[in-house]
């Protein structure tokens, strides 16, 4: 859905959020999505990195029980 998103509605969208939170307010904003961006990446690091220790102790069960 979103890769249907323009330059025009990308700037009536900027103009909207300069309009309801205030010039000052935008760096804030951006300092907390990146803080969330950061935290979710991270996350989903984490869920990966027990996902592959996860499989790789079971193919090291199944290697030893043959």
């Amino acid at each position: 859905m979103l890769l249907f998103i323009g330059g025009a509605e990308i700037l009536i969208i900027l103009l909207f959020v300069v309009l309801f939170f205030g010039a000052n307010k935008i760096p804030e904003l951006a300092k907390g999505l990146g803080k969330a961006m950061r935290e979710l990446k991270d996350a989903s690091n984490e869920i990966k990195k027990d996902i592959r220790e996860s499989t790789n102790k079971i193919k090291d069960d199944l290697d030893i029980d043959k």
